[in-house]
């Protein structure tokens, strides 16, 4: 007996390695091997844990079968919940299949967002709506709650908290019409005084020298200014506001 229970112990461990040809006889000594280890794992674990894989794999083997068949089967689960396996794998698969492929508003093109954002930091008291109101007189179709959105995705405060505008950030949004002069001091190899009145155009960082001078008067700048004014006009500039 034990001589034979060996044979069929080796036989079956071949057949299931591939070594040997498998009968309908290796078969079913395979299953009951594969039963009573079953048994002996439910009589250890009390609920066991599958894995997404594992649902999927037991749903898709065991669905063909017939309920009454299901319920004869050793199983770690009762059938009712393989046959909710499988309904949960329909359910999911029909989902993925009628889902629109393009979910969600479509994204803002690139060059909107990069004048919403030119706009917001060149107006600081201009809030959302503002900008919106400014694209719209352009022609440029975009929602309020977008500008919002952008505003906020570039970390761009609220119109009431960007009014306090710096000395920098009004010279930076006012470049191309402000040019500034002033007088600075110079010293010849004789030891004279001189004075240069210079200006620089902020949109171009271009300085001119206006002229030099050891007495300087009211009615020398005010020529030179003339003359200034007469050359940024025949350069076509757009210059309006001096500081001094």
């Amino acid at each position: 007996m034990l001589l034979r229970l060996a044979y069929l112990t080796v036989t079956t461990t071949l057949s299931f390695l591939g070594l040997l040809p498998r009968t309908d006889r290796d078969k079913e000594i395979e299953i009951l091997v594969l039963r009573h280890q079953l048994m002996v794992l439910q009589r250890q674990v009390t609920k066991p844990a599958f894995t997404p894989t594992d649902r999927l794999l037991l749903a898709g083997l065991l669905h063909r079968l017939p309920t009454e068949r299901l319920r004869h089967l050793v199983l770690l689960v009762r059938p009712d919940t393989v046959l909710r396996w499988h309904r949960d794998l329909l359910r999911r698969r029909h989902a993925a299949a009628s889902a629109p492929r393009g979910r969600g508003r479509p994204r803002t093109i690139r060059s909107i967002q990069l004048l919403v954002l030119r706009l917001a930091r060149e107006n600081a008291s201009w809030g959302y709506r503002r900008i919106h109101g400014e694209l719209a007189a352009l022609g440029i179709k975009v929602a309020a709650s977008t500008v919002w959105e952008i505003l906020k995705a570039h970390g761009i405060e609220p119109a009431p908290e960007r009014t306090a505008t710096t000395w920098p950030t009004f010279l930076r949004s006012q470049t191309d019409v402000l040019p500034a002069c002033d007088f600075f001091e110079v010293r010849t190899l004789t030891g004279a005084r001189l004075y240069v009145l210079a200006v620089i155009e902020h949109a171009t960082r271009r300085i001119r020298v206006l002229g030099v001078t050891a007495h300087p008067t009211g009615q020398w700048v005010t020529q030179l200014g003339r003359n200034l004014a007469m050359d940024l006009q025949d350069m076509g500039s757009s210059a309006k506001f001096l500081i001094r």
